[in-house]
């Protein structure tokens, strides 16, 4: 029990100090590398059918979820077989490769600098980096809401969620945790190529995400408070608006985010050339504005800490 509480407080600071290095090997694109690689291999022979689509999406998900679960499982065995101390870092190393905070702030913060430069086709070219929709056409005031969005969205399966599966289960649940996740980053699309084939990926992360998302979202509302945002907006406009999306989850600590900086957010968006009609989250109080992705980021790190701190006391406790 100590050691897992040890292993992700190490693994939080180790991410908060260090990020994701460019050069730095990723576990997450040796996954998307699989992914890749297996989809190819699965559509190769499956039949070109809905069914058949929907059946080769399920086996890749569970191939990659099964593959990535217990490889880090044997890694970590095999670490410990040497020394405990070597499988102590090691679990620290990999526990922190599945976090993003500071790798979320740094990419958003790309997008403020070339805003507060007035430089339009950098912050497109930053805030294309880190969200799925097409950007050319945004105005610096589109560019700073998708890169709010995606800060305050990837609070819950970028950091929160990671962290919740890592206190329960170590560092191979936060794992298997992350191949569903991008998993539904690569497959998870409504578009003619992933429509049957990235089904169960899909459905799957929502069922992961379930419990994250509604955590995050109650931790932004009281960290708003800390931040010096408003709390009563957070939680107002995060019950009315929470369910603005698509997905059962994405939209929870958006519509928090929203409320907590009296903006509006969402809204329709272009996706590979096509405009996709979205309801709006929030209410417009005042415009958005390019200091909003800085207090997102601040509104980002008291949630972290603040979800870090309460999964820790949680453990401790269930566990004493």
């Amino acid at each position: 029990m100590k050691s897992i509480i040890l292993i992700t407080v190490c693994a939080f600071i180790l991410d908060l100090l260090l990020g994701d290095p460019y050069h730095f090997p990723h576990p997450v694109r040796a996954i998307g590398t699989l992914i890749t690689k297996g989809e190819k291999w699965i559509r190769s022979w499956i039949p070109q059918t809905k069914k058949g689509e929907r059946i080769g999406g399920t086996i890749l998900v569970i191939a990659v979820v099964g593959i990535t679960f217990f490889v880090s499982l044997t890694v970590i065995t095999l670490a410990y077989w040497i020394h405990p101390v070597v499988g102590f870092i090691l679990q620290v190393i990999m526990g922190y490769q599945v976090l993003a905070t500071k790798s979320l702030k740094d990419e958003s913060m790309k997008v403020y600098i070339a805003l507060k430069k007035h430089d339009l086709e950098g912050a497109r070219y930053a805030v294309s980096m880190i969200v799925g929709r097409d950007t050319a056409s945004l105005d610096e005031q589109g560019v700073a809401k998708a890169a709010i969005e995606t800060v305050a969205e990837n609070t819950s399966d970028g950091i929160i969620g990671p962290l919740f599966y890592l206190v329960i289960g170590g560092v191979p649940l936060a794992y298997l945790y992350k191949a569903i996740n991008t998993l539904d980053s690569m497959i998870g699309y409504k578009n003619d190529k992933y429509q049957y084939f990235g089904t169960f990926g899909a459905k799957l992360d929502d069922v992961a995400n379930y419990i994250p998302a509604r955590i995050s979202a109650y931790l932004m509302i009281l960290a708003s408070g800390l931040c010096g945002m408003s709390i009563k907006g957070a939680y107002k406009i995060y019950k009315r608006d929470r369910y603005n999306h698509k997905s059962p989850n994405s939209a929870h600590t958006e519509a928090a985010c929203a409320g907590a900086l009296e903006i509006q957010l969402a809204g329709d968006a272009y996706y590979f050339g096509k405009k996709c009609e979205k309801p709006t989250i929030g209410d417009s109080i005042r415009p958005v504005e390019t200091e909003d992705i800085k207090r997102t980021n601040q509104l980002m790190y008291a949630t972290c800490i603040l979800g870090l701190l309460v999964f820790i006391a949680i453990r401790a406790i269930v566990m004493r």
